[in-house]
């Protein structure tokens, strides 16, 4: 059994990964601020005596500290995401990220507690070369455009946390993830697939940016889940950057269709220029997809969720009731 430290434990990464931890039969601490996480996402956990939920912000070193104290591993997850807050806030996207990890990278070395850092698929930037491996070079757009702040924060943080384990011998492992979804997920920053399925079951149209043709590869949180919780204990990625999803790629045109066949909607499919969707140009790219061949190799990764059956689950999860996008 470990002492585990969530940041950003409220989110909806967080919050699977929180239950998953517990019925693995650890002690689990989150600590969320609330400002896109949610206590409802942690009603499970709230009565399990090995669950505690603390209050408060990942770069506030004098909260960090005592419950970094005595920990054996701290999933890194609490972060500034999603492009549309991305683009209206840049300034709270750049110090959450870079500060937050700083901070948590800082106080685990001090303390010698495993890191598992949540790094993004964006730090690919705009490379071409298909499927993204770890060691590729990153191209990123320019500075004018706000998107690519989130892409540099990240990969400070993964030079952060390199330099750390160089440095100080911090054991940690940075996992880049490529378009994690399920339930509990929001589409209030950006998140697509949430909000076409919640335009779909009201009937309303599909709002698809740009031509549509552009294609990314999504995988249930609980295949993600699954392989954080196993990278915890693989000694292959200590001081590794690795690629966690899917990589079966599908166009957000067949995205739509997909959905609008799994609710029997009657939605039609708008395309919107990004300007309309954001209020600025902002750069996006045809295709991302990763090579997963590390993760195979570490942990024998093998997504269990098929798109269809991960889409069935969250359209059940909006029937239910969830939040509104």
């Amino acid at each position: 059994m470990a002492r585990i430290l969530i940041t950003g434990g409220a989110g909806f990464i967080g919050s699977h990964l929180t239950e998953a931890l517990l019925s693995g039969g650890h002690e689990v601490c989150v600590l969320d601020d609330l400002s896109t996480g949610t206590r409802e996402n942690l009603i499970g956990p709230l009565g399990d005596p090995r669950f505690t939920f603390v209050e408060g912000n990942v770069c506030d070193a004098t909260t960090l500290g005592p419950l970094l104290a005595g920990c054996d591993v701290v999933y890194h997850l609490a972060a500034a995401v999603g492009v549309q807050l991305i683009v209206d806030q840049p300034v709270h996207t750049l110090s959450t990220n870079i500060h937050g990890s700083e901070v948590v990278l800082e106080l685990a070395a001090r303390e010698g507690v495993q890191v598992i850092l949540a790094s993004t698929s964006e730090v690919y930037g705009k490379s071409t070369a298909v499927p993204f491996r770890e060691e590729d070079d990153m191209v990123l757009g320019a500075t004018t455009c706000p998107r690519w702040s989130y892409a540099c924060s990240k990969m400070v943080d993964e030079f952060l946390a390199l330099a750390y384990h160089q440095e100080r011998g911090l054991p940690v492992t940075a996992c880049r993830f490529f378009n994690t979804i399920g339930p509990r997920q929001t589409g209030q920053y950006g998140m697509v697939v949430p909000r076409f399925v919640s335009w779909a079951l009201a009937g309303e149209p599909i709002e698809v940016y740009g031509t549509g043709e552009q294609s990314r590869c999504f995988c249930h949180v609980a295949d993600v889940v699954g392989a954080l919780v196993q990278l915890m204990d693989c000694p292959a990625a200590n001081g590794q950057v690795v690629n966690v999803g899917s990589d079966h790629p599908i166009s957000m045109n067949e995205l739509a269709r997909r959905v609008i066949a799994l609710t029997g909607s009657a939605s039609e499919i708008r395309h919107i220029p990004y300007k309309q969707a954001y209020g600025q140009e902002v750069d996006d790219l045809m295709v991302r997809q990763p090579s997963l061949s590390k993760l195979r190799d570490w942990i024998g990764y093998a997504p269990r969720y098929s798109l269809d059956e991960t889409l069935a689950d969250v359209v059940a999860w909006k029937k239910k009731g969830s939040r509104p996008c």
